[in-house]
């Protein structure tokens, strides 16, 4: 059954916390794509758009292509700019949360919900796999009950430090505003969060990316690496940022088949 906006399910009906108003841009949200003969996995696609915006190509057609795998997806309608952290993470945990809530429900294994994010999105992913609880066991909303850390992350040419020189200065702004605490950006800066329970991980990037430098997937691979995290790091020797599915570059497209095969080889796909 493939997602569509009518099938949209908002992750606070009554208004998400630090909300600013009520229109679509103060309410996080979720489209859910379920696979036709699904398998049990199930992942939140995290568009990029350095915090400011969220980059259509980089939503519904990336849930499509892991419906082709037999895998559940759901993109993520997350809070930019003028918001701030902790919005979009508090509504990516949300997310996370939310779809073990229901896993029964759509022939989903809650052990297997994974997030997959481009660029600033990808930050968003690093940062859910870095920094999470395992559920509020007393919680009044039974959605709260649940962990919110992903069991695996696949990060598309992906933001992750927030510290000079390799860092995206425009994602670094819109998400900690122009004049962030150093706490801040030790805080943000994904590489010095992981830990030995950190979640595997997919990254792929290209060596010539001029937005975000692929120095920002050394660091977490090495990071990675150092914890003992089991990784996946493909690195493409040209193509611009924001490829996503890459359709136009025959060997940069190869990242879906590769990053498909791993998926199977956590029992997500169908």
């Amino acid at each position: 059954m493939a997602g569509s906006t009518d099938s949209l399910i908002e992750l606070w009906p009554d208004g998400a916390p630090f909300a600013e108003g009520t229109t679509d841009e103060d309410r996080p949200a979720l489209t859910p794509f379920l696979a036709e003969n699904g398998g049990p996995g199930a992942v939140i696609v995290c568009p990029g758009g350095g915090y400011a915006g969220r980059a259509d190509y980089e939503g519904d057609p990336i849930a499509q292509w892991l419906n082709t795998l037999g895998i559940h997806a759901f993109v993520l309608r997350y809070r930019v700019a003028p918001y701030r952290f902790p919005s979009a993470l508090t509504d990516l945990q949300r997310a996370i949360r939310y779809v073990r809530h229901r896993a029964e429900e759509w022939g989903i294994d809650a052990a297997k919900v994974g997030v997959l994010g481009f660029s600033a999105g990808g930050h968003l992913c690093s940062t859910a796999g870095t920094h999470y609880d395992l559920g509020m066991p007393g919680a009044a909303d039974p959605i709260d009950q649940q962990s919110c850390r992903p069991d695996l992350m696949a990060l598309c040419y992906p933001v992750i430090t927030m510290q000079p020189p390799y860092a995206n200065q425009g994602s670094v702004h819109n998400l900690l505003g122009p004049e962030p605490e150093e706490r801040m950006i030790k805080l943000l800066s994904n590489e010095l969060q992981v830990t030995a329970d950190t979640p595997p991980a997919f990254i792929w990037h290209t060596s010539d990316d001029e937005a975000v430098p692929v120095e920002n997937c050394f660091l977490f691979a090495s990071a990675l690496r150092k914890s003992s995290v089991p990784f996946d790091l493909h690195v493409y020797e040209k193509g611009p940022h924001g490829l996503a599915l890459a359709e136009q570059d025959e060997h940069v497209a190869t990242w879906t088949t590769v990053c498909g095969l791993w998926l199977k080889r956590y029992g997500f796909t169908g």
